[in-house]
C-alpha cells in the first residue's frame, strides 16, 4: 500500500470510536478526516482529543464530505443498518462494528448494496486478524489437534443496572446474544469454517425482554460442536477452547483481544505468545485499506459469507429463545 491513503470519517463518537480513532494512529496511509454525533457537543469533545480537522454535528454531513474516502460505524447495532446504508448510497466504503445489524436480512441487503455500487463494506470483526488468530489458524491448518469434535466458550461479565442503556435496552437491540454472543457464534464459524447445522438455544430473558444469559449448542456436521454462554449476570473465564482427536487449543481470556495461545498434544505443551502492536483495532483496519486499495468490494479473510452465516446462526438463536425487537 505505499504512498496509498484513506481518510477515515466516524459515525457514531462513543467508546469503541475512540479506540478505532487510537488504532488509526499507527496505521500507514490511514488518517482521520471527520467524526459525527447526532450531538454537536459530543463530535466537539471527540474531536478535541483526536483532532479531526471537522466535527459535525449530523450523520448527514459526514457522507457529504468529499474528503472522507471511508467511515467507520461505531453507533449501537441497532442504528447499524440505516447508517451503513446512509454512507454507502453516498458513494463512502464502510467498516462496521460488529455485528453489521440486528439481523440477517438486513445485513444481505446491505452487501447486495455494496457490490451494486462497487464499495467495500466488512464488518468489523477484529478479533480474526489478531497476530494469535493467525497462529491458532495455522495450527488448525497444520492438523496439530486433529479432527475438530468440541469448542468451548464464555463470555461474560456482570453489566451495571440501567434498564435504559444500550446493553438491557430492547429498543436499542439490547441482549446479550447480539453485544457479547456475536464472538462466541463467529469465531465458531471461522473454525469449522461453515455455518451449523443445527442450534439449540436456552435463556435467561430479563425484565427489560432482552436475554441476560443465553447457552448455545451448535452441531456443524455429525462430529463438531460448539458450545458457549454468554451473560451478563456474572463474571465468566472467557476463553475459547478448541477440543480435537489429537489435542486442543486453549485461546486465553480474552479470547476476543488474546494475546496468548497454549497448543496441548498429550505431554506436549506449546504456550504462545502474539501480542497486539498497538490496541488490536489497527489490523482490521489495514486489511480494509488494502482492499480498498485493490478495488475489492469484500475482504478475503472476513468476507460476507462469514457475516452472513453467523447473522443466521444468531436469528436462529433469537427465535429459539423468543427474542425479538419491536422495530424489525
Amino acid at each position: 500500500m505505499a504512498n496509498f491513503t484513506v481518510n477515515w470519517g466516524i459515525v457514531g463518537p462513543g467508546g469503541i470510536a475512540h479506540r478505532f480513532a487510537d488504532a488509526i494512529t499507527v496505521v500507514d496511509g490511514a488518517s482521520l478526516q471527520a467524526v459525527a454525533s447526532r450531538d454537536q457537543h459530543r463530535a466537539d469533545a471527540f474531536a478535541q482529543k483526536w483532532n479531526p480537522p471537522t466535527a459535525y454535528g449530523s450523520y448527514e454531513q459526514i457522507v457529504d464530505d468529499e474528503r472522507v474516502d471511508a467511515v467507520y460505524i461505531a453507533t449501537p447495532h441497532r442504528f447499524h443498518h440505516e447508517n451503513t446504508r446512509m454512507c454507502l448510497e453516498a458513494g463512502k466504503h464502510v467498516l462496521c462494528e460488529k455485528p453489521i445489524t440486528v439481523n440477517a436480512r438486513d445485513a444481505e441487503s446491505l452487501f447486495g448494496l455494496a457490490r451494486d455500487r462497487g464499495l467495500f463494506l466488512m464488518e468489523g470483526m477484529w478479533t480474526v486478524f489478531l497476530p494469535v488468530y493467525r497462529q491458532v489458524r495455522e495450527w488448525l491448518d497444520d492438523g496439530a489437534i486433529g479432527d475438530v469434535h468440541l469448542m468451548t466458550s464464555t463470555f461474560g461479565f456482570v453489566v451495571p443496572r440501567n434498564l435504559t442503556g444500550r446493553m438491557l435496552n430492547p429498543a436499542l437491540a439490547g441482549g446479550a446474544i447480539l453485544d457479547m454472543g456475536v464472538y462466541n457464534t463467529a469465531i465458531s464459524r471461522w473454525v469449522v469454517g461453515r455455518r451449523p447445522d443445527s442450534v439449540v438455544a436456552r435463556a435467561i430473558l430479563g425484565e427489560t425482554g432482552v436475554d441476560e444469559l443465553t447457552s448455545v449448542s451448535l452441531q456443524f456436521g455429525a462430529e463438531t460442536v460448539s458450545q458457549f454462554t454468554t451473560t451478563m449476570l456474572c463474571q465468566t473465564i472467557n476463553d475459547f477452547t478448541i477440543y480435537g482427536s489429537d489435542g486442543h487449543i486453549r485461546i486465553h481470556p480474552n479470547f476476543w483481544e488474546a494475546g496468548v495461545a497454549t497448543l496441548s498434544q498429550g505431554d506436549h505443551i506449546a504456550d504462545v505468545q502474539r501480542p497486539v502492536r498497538h490496541n488490536g483495532f489497527e489490523y482490521q483496519i489495514e486489511e480494509a485499506m488494502r482492499c480498498i486499495d485493490r478495488g475489492l468490494t469484500e475482504s478475503p479473510v472476513m468476507p460476507p459469507v462469514a457475516t452472513m452465516d453467523t447473522m443466521e446462526t444468531m436469528d436462529q438463536i433469537r427465535t429459539r429463545i423468543g427474542l425479538s425487537y419491536s422495530f424489525e
